[in-house]
């Protein structure tokens, strides 16, 4: 009888003559754009439809400019995106749910300050039953007053629980920072303005904002693009206003200056939030501070997370990331630490992006960020709703679909010197940003570290 013997995974990955050498990065496929149709269709409202995949599933993804100079008008809206799809004229809120039940549907709403979004999915053979309900909430949503009343009571709850969260707390300070009084920093309303929103005042701001004008949807599937343009003409041609949707306004440009220390009256952990001025994805430069930014602190093997995540343990987990509005594109770092390492966290965080600007990525670097962004490009178009959600950014951003193939090789097209020059502006002079702790125990050593405004 033969005895069966079992290796671990560090045995497995070693030789007499030292670990198994990793084979090299395979070159990432090319990728290939879908069948896409795209028109504007009579009433203003934009459609992209895209034949991808062979699944029989088709995903939909609205998005109607909703911005509002009212500082009431995030509290209504929330109510809104809330109750859009609770039942129209014609249907009640189950036969709603009912109808898309029948066609493997599912629809929902979401609104922030720049846009109010309609996103769902169905078999792609009841594309028509999808878009007729969508088409019945956007021309006929009722929001009846018990409606409201119970929805409202439920955001309510929602949003003084979210007020409570830490990460909620330091993305606030860090909009106001950034932004001052600006319509985008209206994120989360206050709990007291969304229990006075009324039933009228909601119905009085559908028509007012709920607009096709200027706004996107995109459908992507096992679909015929061509016909389903067609169909959504047919179907969504009702959903009429001689009125654009409201865009945001353009933001100010981020500058770099001294952190904020905002008192989080005992805090055992810190919120370090910075942000930049960067780029829009249409800026040619753009390609090489992505992968600059990589580098950096936009993933795991990046020189930020080695530093004060596998190094020095001072924080789970570290990123830097791109924030983009129409065009405009703004960088953001952030980090959560214990509280007594958050000065020390900072003040790697700042040695790193001086690093980077210093000391520029070297080929191995931006060739392993450069693999990283195909990929994962390639990974996030993959599936039907990852391409549906590309395609929607892509179109708010006013990019054409070919972005899709011709980034890859604007990437593969970035030289080490192109990147050590977009790096520069990931100096630390270019930031700004908030650090959100108990102050009683920050305060004296980010005194000593300086660079940081104390409350």
């Amino acid at each position: 009888m033969t005895r069966a013997t079992h290796r671990s995974a560090e045995e497995i990955g070693r030789t007499e003559l030292g670990p198994r050498p990793l084979p090299p990065l395979g070159e990432p496929r090319t990728g290939r754009l879908p069948a896409t149709a795209d028109t504007v269709l009579s009433n203003g409202l934009r459609v992209i439809a895209a034949r991808h995949g062979v699944v029989p599933m088709v995903e939909l993804r609205l998005r109607i400019p909703f911005a509002g100079d009212d500082p009431k008008h995030p509290a209504r809206a929330e109510v809104l995106a809330e109750t859009l799809l609770t039942g129209t004229e014609r249907r009640s809120r189950v036969q709603m749910d009912t109808d898309l039940a029948a066609v493997g549907g599912d629809l929902n709403a979401v609104v922030d300050p720049e846009r109010l979004s309609v996103y769902g999915n169905a078999l792609a053979t009841g594309l028509d039953t999808l878009l007729d309900v969508l088409a019945d909430a956007l021309t006929g949503a009722a929001y009846l007053d018990e409606e409201i009343t119970g929805e409202r009571g439920r955001l309510v709850e929602r949003i003084a629980v979210a007020r409570s969260q830490p990460r909620v707390i330091a993305r606030e300070e860090l909009q106001r920072h950034r932004y001052g009084d600006h319509p985008f920093v209206r994120e989360v309303p206050a709990a007291e303005d969304v229990a006075a929103v009324t039933a009228e005042e909601v119905r009085a701001l559908h028509p007012e904002a709920v607009l096709p004008r200027g706004s996107v949807l995109v459908l992507v599937g096992d679909i015929d693009p061509e016909q389903t343009v067609a169909t959504v003409e047919r179907i969504l041609g009702g959903w009429q206003s001689e009125r654009s949707a409201t865009a945001l306004p353009s933001l100010p440009v981020v500058q770099g200056g001294d952190v904020k220390l905002v008192h989080r009256p005992g805090a055992v952990q810190s919120q370090l939030r910075l942000s930049a001025q960067a780029l829009p994805r249409t800026d040619p430069q753009y390609p090489a501070l992505q992968i600059a930014n990589l580098t950096f602190g936009g993933y795991f093997s990046s020189r930020l997370v080695e530093n004060i995540r596998e190094d020095k343990g001072y924080t789970y987990g570290a990123h830097s990331s791109f924030e983009f509005t129409p065009g405009n594109g703004t960088l953001l770092v952030d980090a959560d630490t214990a509280s007594e390492v958050t000065a020390a966290a900072l003040l790697e965080t700042r040695y790193e992006l001086a690093r980077l600007a210093l000391v520029p990525p070297t080929e191995s670097e931006v060739e392993s960020a450069r693999q990283y962004a195909i990929g994962g490009l390639l990974t996030s178009t993959a599936s039907q709703s990852g391409m549906a959600s590309t395609l929607v950014a892509l179109a708010v951003a006013g990019l054409a679909q070919e972005w899709l193939v011709e980034h890859p090789e604007r990437l593969r097209e970035v030289t080490v010197e192109q990147v050590a020059e977009a790096a520069k502006r990931l100096a630390p002079t270019a930031f700004t940003g908030v650090v959100v702790g108990d102050a009683d125990v920050l305060a004296d050593q980010l005194r000593l570290l300086g660079g940081v405004v104390l409350p």
